[in-house]
C-alpha cells in the first residue's frame, strides 16, 4: 500500500468523524495535503485556498492567534442565495410580488459586516432590521441606495422615530414596527411635526408553537408584540387620525433558529389570517415580514434536532411562497412583498475562530517499577489487580482500583502515607483504567458504568482564546459549533480529548462535539508534535458570537482578518484588525492607563529608594510594564513581538487601536 493511499484513508476518516461535508454548506473541504481549504462559493473550478496559507500571511503581518477569519465570498454568496432562490420560488410559483430580504444588525454588528451587506445587498435592495437607534444610525450611515427596506423593531422613542421619519423624506422604506401600544401616539405626533407620512406596521404575537431553543417569542407570553384586542386599538388610533392607510406590513417572528419545516408552514397560515383581517379593516396592506427562523444546521444531523434543520433553503422559499399565494387566494387578495430578517444564516458560515495549541494533559500512567519490600499493603492490593483482570471481571477491577485508590488518599490525608507512595499508587490506578479499556475494546457488551471511561482517560487540550469572549453561546446555551483541526488530516487522529481555554474558571472548557451527526464528549485530535504549531477552527461563529463576547479576565477582542478569494486562485487582505491590547480592556473597565503608568512609577522609583533595586533596573522594569500594556491580551509566542513592544518610546502612553489607526491614515 502506498504512502499516498494510506493519507488518503486518514483524510477520508477525518471527513466523516467531523462530519465536514454536512455541515459546511460546500464552502469547506479537506486537500490531498491534509489542510482544511475554503471552496471560492462562486466558482467551484478555482482551486480552493488553504487555510494554512492564509495562516502564514497572518505571521508575515503579525497577527497572532486567536483571529477571526472572515471570509467576504462566503458572507456575499450567503446574500445572493437566498435573493435568488426566493426570485427562482416566486417566479415558479407565479407570485405576483417580489421578495426583499433585511439582515438584522444585531446578529453581527461589526462595521466590515454590516458595510459588506449593504454594498454586495444593492443588488438584491437588502435592507436591514434596526432594534436600536445606534444601529438605526449604522444602517443610514452604509445604505447608499433609496427605496431599501429599513424595518425597525424594539421600543422606539421621539428620537428613534425622528430618524426614521427623516429616512423617509431620504427615499427608504423604514418601516415603524409598532411592538407595544405606547409607541403609536410618538409616531402620530412626530409625522405631523415633521408634515412626514411614516411607514407602520405591526408584530403580532403569534400562537403557533415552533420547536427548538428560541420559542418563547410566541404565544401569550411573547415579551414582544401586539395581541389581538390591542392591534384592533391601533387600527381604531390610525382611523381616528386618517392615518390607517399608513399601516402597510404585517410583521411576525416564529423564533430564531427554527429547525422544523412543518412549523414554519403552520406560522405562515396564521400570519396571513391576520393579514387578510387587516385589509379588511380598509389598511393599506402591502407587506408581510415573516421575520427570522432560517436555521443553519450547525451539527449537519438534517434533522428537526435544535441545532440543525430538516429542510433545505429552496424548500424553506418555496413553503413560504406557496402558504402564502394559496392561503390569500381564498380571499382574493393581492400578493403582498414578501419581508425575511435571516441573521444567522446570512452570516453564520463567513466566519472562524483560529486559535493554536498551548499545551496538552495527559492522563497518561508513567512506567511501572518493581515491588518494594516496605510497600503499603494498600499498593500491593492494587498490582494484584492486574493479574486477575479479564473480561468476566472488569467491572470487579474497576470497583477494587477505585477502593485502593481512596483508601490510599485517606491514609494521606491522615499523615499514614507519604507523597512518594500516594503517587505510586496514583500511577498504578491510572495504569489499572488504561488496562480496563484496553480489555473494554474487545468486549461486545460494556458495563454501564464503564460506558464513560474513555471521557473519564481524555487529554485537555490548551486552546489559545477565551470561550466568554470568542463563543459565549457554547457556555451560556450549550451551543454546538463544529470543532476540527485545521492540517495534518492526513494523519490518523489518534488522541481523544476536551478544549480548555486559557481564562481562570472551570466553565471555561468545551465537552460536547459534533460528531457524526449527533455529539459526543471528546473531540479526536493529533499528538503535538514538539516545537510546531497546532490549530484548531472554529466554524459557523459569525452569528453572535462577536456581538455577545465578554472581557472575562480581561481578555478583549481577538485579532480580526477579512480575505477575499480571487478568480486566479489568489486571496486579499482586505482588512486586518488588531485585536484590544491590555491598555484597551483595561479602559473599558474604567481603568485610565496613563495614570495606572504613573502610579507604577512611582512604586518603582519608591523601591530605588528603598535600595531595593537600582536606578538601571527601574529602567528595565518601568520597560517590561510599558511593553505590557501594549500587548495583546492573550497567550503571544514570539519573543521579537515582546522585544517589539519593549523598543517603544518609554514615553508614549497606549491609546485606543482605532484612534491610532484614524491618526496614521491622517499623516
Amino acid at each position: 500500500m502506498s504512502i499516498k493511499h494510506i493519507e488518503n484513508i486518514n483524510i477520508q476518516a477525518a471527513k466523516k468523524t467531523f462530519g465536514l461535508q454536512h455541515w459546511s454548506n460546500g464552502y469547506f473541504d479537506i486537500s490531498d495535503d491534509g489542510d482544511i481549504v475554503i471552496n471560492n462559493p462562486s466558482n467551484k473550478d478555482i482551486e480552493p485556498l488553504s487555510l494554512m496559507k492564509v495562516i502564514k500571511g497572518m505571521e508575515d503581518r503579525e497577527l497572532q492567534m486567536p483571529v477571526v477569519l472572515r471570509i467576504e465570498n462566503i458572507l456575499d454568496q450567503s446574500i445572493c442565495d437566498i435573493n435568488e432562490t426566493f426570485r427562482s420560488v416566486i417566479e415558479q410559483e407565479g407570485y405576483q410580488n417580489d421578495y426583499r430580504g433585511v439582515y438584522p444588525i444585531k446578529v453581527n454588528q461589526q462595521a466590515h459586516i454590516i458595510e459588506e451587506i449593504a454594498n454586495f445587498g444593492a443588488r438584491y435592495q437588502h435592507g436591514f432590521e434596526v432594534g436600536s437607534k445606534a444601529e438605526m444610525i449604522a444602517a443610514l450611515s452604509t445604505l447608499e441606495q433609496p427605496d431599501r427596506l429599513i424595518i425597525c423593531n424594539g421600543y422606539k422613542d421621539q428620537e428613534f422615530i425622528d430618524l426614521g421619519l427623516q429616512a423617509i423624506k431620504l427615499g427608504f422604506h423604514c418601516f415603524f414596527v409598532i411592538e407595544t401600544l405606547t409607541e403609536l401616539p410618538i409616531i402620530i405626533r412626530r409625522s405631523q411635526a415633521l408634515g412626514i407620512s411614516p411607514y407602520i406596521g405591526v408584530r403580532i404575537k403569534m400562537t403557533s408553537k415552533v420547536g427548538g431553543h428560541w420559542n418563547s417569542t410566541t404565544g401569550d407570553r411573547s415579551v414582544f408584540g401586539l395581541s389581538s384586542s390591542q392591534l384592533i386599538q391601533v387600527i381604531d388610533e390610525l382611523k381616528a387620525h386618517d392615518m390607517l392607510d399608513c399601516l402597510q406590513l404585517l410583521h411576525c417572528h416564529l423564533g430564531s433558529q427554527i429547525p422544523n419545516i412543518r412549523d414554519i408552514r403552520g406560522g405562515v397560515v396564521e400570519a396571513c389570517r391576520y393579514y387578510a383581517d387587516l385589509c379588511k379593516e380598509g389598511a393599506a396592506m402591502s407587506y408581510i415580514d415573516l421575520g427570522g427562523g432560517l436555521a443553519v444546521d450547525y451539527t449537519g444531523a438534517q434533522s428537526n434536532g435544535g441545532q440543525s434543520r430538516n429542510y433545505s433553503l429552496r424548500e424553506y422559499c418555496e413553503d413560504i411562497v406557496d402558504t402564502i399565494k394559496t392561503t390569500l387566494a381564498s380571499y382574493q387578495l393581492e400578493h403582498p412583498v414578501i419581508v425575511t430578517e435571516s441573521g444567522r444564516a446570512t452570516v453564520a458560515y463567513s466566519s472562524i475562530l483560529l486559535f493554536n495549541i498551548l499545551d496538552v494533559a495527559q492522563f497518561e500512567p508513567l512506567s511501572i517499577q518493581g515491588n518494594d519490600v516496605d510497600e503499603h499493603e494498600l499498593i500491593k492490593d492494587m498490582r494484584e489487580i492486574l493479574s486477575y483482570l479479564k473480561p468476566q471481571r472488569v467491572q470487579e477491577c474497576y470497583n477494587d482500583a477505585h477502593y485502593y485508590r481512596d483508601e490510599v488518599r485517606e491514609l494521606f490525608k491522615r499523615g499514614q502515607i507519604d507523597l512518594r507512595m500516594r503517587s505510586i499508587a496514583e500511577n498504578l490506578f491510572l495504569h489499572i483504567l488504561h488496562s480496563i479499556r484496553d480489555v473494554l475494546n474487545t468486549m461486545e457488551r460494556i458495563p454501564t458504568e464503564l460506558e464513560g471511561l474513555d471521557e473519564s482517560l481524555a487529554d485537555i487540550y490548551y486552546g489559545n482564546f477565551s470561550l466568554f469572549q470568542s463563543l459565549p453561546d457554547s457556555w451560556a446555551i450549550d451551543q454546538l459549533f463544529p470543532i476540527m483541526p485545521i492540517h495534518r488530516l492526513d494523519e490518523k487522529l489518534t488522541r481523544r480529548a476536551v478544549l480548555a481555554d486559557i481564562t481562570c474558571d472551570c466553565d471555561g472548557k468545551i465537552d460536547r462535539f459534533i460528531a457524526d451527526h449527533d455529539s459526543q464528549k471528546t473531540l479526536p485530535l493529533h499528538p503535538i508534535n514538539l516545537g510546531e504549531e497546532y490549530y484548531l477552527g472554529v466554524f459557523l461563529v459569525g452569528a453572535y458570537q462577536e456581538t455577545l463576547g465578554d472581557l472575562h479576565n480581561l481578555f478583549g477582542d481577538t485579532n480580526v482578518v477579512s480575505i477575499r478569494l480571487n478568480d486566479d486562485s489568489s486571496f486579499d487582505f482586505v482588512k486586518e484588525i488588531h485585536g484590544d491590547t491590555i491598555s484597551d480592556v483595561l479602559s473599558y473597565v474604567e481603568f485610565e492607563p496613563k495614570e495606572m503608568q504613573l502610579r507604577f512609577r512611582n512604586t518603582v522609583e519608591s523601591a530605588v529608594r528603598e535600595g531595593r533595586i537600582n536606578a538601571r533596573e527601574r529602567q528595565t522594569i518601568i520597560k517590561a510594564f510599558n511593553a505590557s500594556m501594549h500587548g495583546y491580551t492573550y497567550y503571544e509566542n514570539e519573543e521579537d513581538a515582546y522585544q517589539e513592544k519593549s523598543n517603544k518610546n518609554n514615553n508614549e502612553l497606549p491609546i485606543n487601536q482605532a484612534e491610532k489607526q484614524i491618526a496614521e491614515a491622517v499623516l
